[in-house]
């Protein structure tokens, strides 16, 4: 299928972080992550970022999907006067290369946006470089680590203009 047309045929949406799409995604995220880090990955020693956190009013979860079947998903948690964060940020390998990161990203930042955010916030491991080319290519600026996530390499952030 045209790489145009099926990129025009993923819808993204908001669900609860507990509904079944939302938690494939995160088991193939976590399942990614575990293949691609050095030392792999263990849920329980990363910084949280549970349902209750990732649920309004202290968050949201968007999962993206392809003819109603889960391919990505992006999260944030939301902090007051502080930047939000974005958590959770996954395209399956099967739709790689047509956008959907950026396209999730830039939904992500214009919920922080509509929230009142000033300016969004990420970590992110050295070996998932495609993650790093995205941030810095969207406008993220490397910064000192903001927190201690254990698997982070790479602490980004951006300012989010209003109205943009």
């Amino acid at each position: 299928m045209e790489p145009l047309l099926v990129a025009s045929s993923v819808l993204v949406a908001e669900c609860r972080p507990g509904q079944p799409e939302a938690r494939r995604c995160v088991r193939a995220y976590f399942g990614e992550l575990a293949r691609r880090f050095d030392d792999g990955f263990d849920p329980a020693l990363s910084i949280s970022a549970d349902d209750e956190e990732l649920s309004p009013p202290a968050g949201l979860f968007l999962i993206a999907t392809l003819r109603g079947e889960p391919v990505g998903c992006g999260a944030l948690k939301f902090h007051g006067d502080e930047p939000a964060e974005i958590k959770r940020m996954w395209v399956s390998a099967a739709v790689r290369g047509l956008g959907l990161g950026r396209r999730l990203l830039a939904e992500l930042e214009d919920r922080a946006r509509d929230r009142g955010a000033c300016a969004v916030r990420l970590e992110t491991n050295r070996a998932l470089h495609e993650a790093v080319g995205l941030y810095r290519a969207a406008g993220y600026r490397e910064v000192a680590a903001f927190n201690d996530e254990p698997y982070a390499h790479h602490w980004f952030e951006k300012v989010l203009v209003p109205g943009s």
